[in-house]
């Protein structure tokens, strides 16, 4: 592995732009990318409006966007000049917002057009300015005659070092509480570093972003590592819907991408599942292993082509990836690769590429990092995951209690998660700590474990699995628009013919499910849940907010 001399963004940045000056950078999907001298040229520029702004090292400035390449110089210019980068999700509501802006302090928030609502009635002490993210031009401040010259360079000159801070990330969690992770450069840079070595990456490669940059996964591993690599990254600029991200895909022909589960698992169940069901002879072949494996093959060969025909990599993280179409994958052998980490770690901590995947593993510790786990259950080997290395976080910003609750005296840090490893050291997870129930005679049921085996039953899309009075109840949505396809015919015939075939499926459901679980985990009811369930960033459900139910 290549040694880094200083594991600093404006370090590695430095080495890329001598490597890679007139490589292509980054751009929009249908613009010209920016070079790497380019962006650099932009990076000091910005650098330079800070100091007219009087922006200084160790001020926090805020960032609320869609993915553009604009969010990308906003970031290094702040943290190469030694100011923390306060990234936030677009998601947030506005009273998330407020009290983020609040409790970090930040001096100026970069804003893109589409997301200037949300800071309409924000009114927060330390916010002095608002730029406009699209052509840096102010906003709301003070002294709006000042404006951004990329010709100009800074006048001053900055020192940062390995541990000083670069990012407060506020994590939007499946438990509700929102706290501000403090990460180092070398956090980051020691992470993405580690992590280039999962896969060759190189100046030649193609990086098409989907997911928000605002997060931790995106932002190390599609945003920091193609830097370091010198590869050029692709931006929709706007919501992934098929329609626009199949046009990117046809004109970038990326390489490299990164996923959550949620957006294959959607293909699996609305392009590849319906091209098996919809001939009776498929329908019936692919129950068979022989020639599920060979229509597999084909579907996949379809699917690379969808993808743009030149993937050599599909990362998928943020979630547990459904079995069923995990199975698909490794059948079709297409280019899947799996990842496991938190905001906390920065974000990978254990991970594997495509050709050394293990079914329903998310691979073995990254370079330089330790994993153990701690205290496992002396029969299933399955205890809380604890994690070691130069990633894990300084620490949750101005909360020294929580941030003694997850790391110990000797650098350890508490996951949450459950997971065994098996002897080749590869983890698999098996849910996290806080939604393990423990049943009536002291039995671990872990709940994410039901909801995989839910989620492979027909019709279903998502499930929650909580306790109620004692009970396991099974809160399932159904795809409503494939069963009134499946069903139209008897529309006119049956009066509320949706409800009818819902509790059919909903008892059809439970019978499967208790076939397929140990006795401890027999979920005693089933219940229709209409609405998708709210979600995390990376497309996690909000449990917190369906067990008050």
């Amino acid at each position: 592995m290549k040694q880094y001399k200083c594991l600093t963004f404006p370090a590695l940045f430095s080495e890329t732009v001598a490597k890679f000056g007139n490589h292509k950078a980054m751009a929009l999907v249908g613009q010209d990318p920016l070079t790497y001298n380019e962006v650099n040229d932009h990076i000091k520029a910005l650098i330079a409006f800070y100091e007219k702004l009087g922006i200084k090292p160790g001020d926090k400035v805020a960032l609320l966007s869609t993915n553009m390449p604009n969010w990308g110089i906003v970031y290094y210019a702040t943290t190469f000049m030694g100011a923390v980068i306060v990234p936030l999700l677009p998601e947030f509501s506005v009273d998330e917002l407020t009290n983020i802006l609040a409790h970090s302090e930040a001096k100026a928030i970069f804003v893109s057009k589409g997301l200037l609502s949300k800071l309409k009635n924000v009114e927060i002490e330390s916010l002095q300015y608002q730029i406009a993210i699209e052509n840096f031009e102010l906003i709301q401040s003070d002294n709006v005659q000042l404006k951004f010259d990329v010709s100009v360079c800074p006048e001053l000159e900055y020192q940062v070092v390995e541990d000083d801070m670069a990012a407060i990330i506020y994590t939007s969690g499946t438990t509700g509480s929102s706290k501000g992770v403090m990460l180092s450069h070398k956090n980051i840079c020691f992470n993405a570093t580690r992590s280039k070595t999962i896969h060759p990456i190189d100046e030649t490669d193609r990086f098409l972003s989907i997911l928000p940059l605002s997060h931790t996964y995106e932002n190390t591993l599609g945003f920091v590592i193609p830097m370091i690599a010198g590869s050029c990254v692709y931006y929709l600029g706007k919501t992934p819907v098929p329609s626009l991200l199949l046009k990117a895909l046809k004109e970038v022909r990326p390489t490299i991408m990164f996923s959550v589960p949620l957006i294959i698992e959607k293909i699996y169940r609305s392009k590849i599942l319906p091209s098996i069901n919809g001939k009776v002879v498929t329908r019936v072949l692919y129950k068979i292993p022989f020639f599920r494996k060979k229509l597999n093959i084909v579907a996949g060969k379809k699917l690379m082509e969808t993808f743009g025909g030149a993937l050599t990599f599909f990362g998928i993280g943020g979630a547990k990836l459904n079995s069923q179409v995990e199975l698909f994958l490794r059948e079709a052998k297409f280019p899947y690769a799996i990842g496991y980490g938190l905001t906390e770690t920065a974000p990978l901590i254990a991970g594997i590429g495509p050709t050394l995947t293990k079914f329903q593993s998310t691979g073995s510790a990254l370079m330089g990092v330790e994993l153990k786990i701690y205290q496992p259950d002396a029969h299933t080997g399955i205890g809380e995951v604890w994690a070691k290395g130069d990633n894990i976080m300084m620490g949750y910003y101005k909360e020294p209690e929580k941030t003694k609750e997850v790391l110990t005296d000797d650098g350890w840090f508490k996951t949450g998660d459950l997971a065994r490893m098996d002897k080749d050291n590869y983890l698999f997870i098996e849910g996290r700590l806080k939604n393990m129930i423990v049943g009536a005679s002291g039995e671990n049921i872990y709940p994410e474990e039901i909801e995989s085996v839910i989620n492979n039953f027909k019709h279903v899309l998502e499930s929650v699995v909580i306790e109620k009075g004692g009970k396991l109840v099974a809160m399932v949505h159904f795809n409503y628009e494939e069963l009134e396809q499946q069903y139209k015919h008897m529309k006119k015939e049956v009066e509320n013919f949706m409800e009818t075939e819902v509790d059919k499926l909903k008892k059809e459901l439970q019978i499967y499910v208790n076939s397929k679980v140990n006795k401890f985990s027999q979920v005693q009811r089933v219940v229709e849940h209409i609405d998708p369930f709210q979600k995390t960033a990376t497309h996690k459900i909000k449990r917190f907010l369906y067990h008050k139910k």
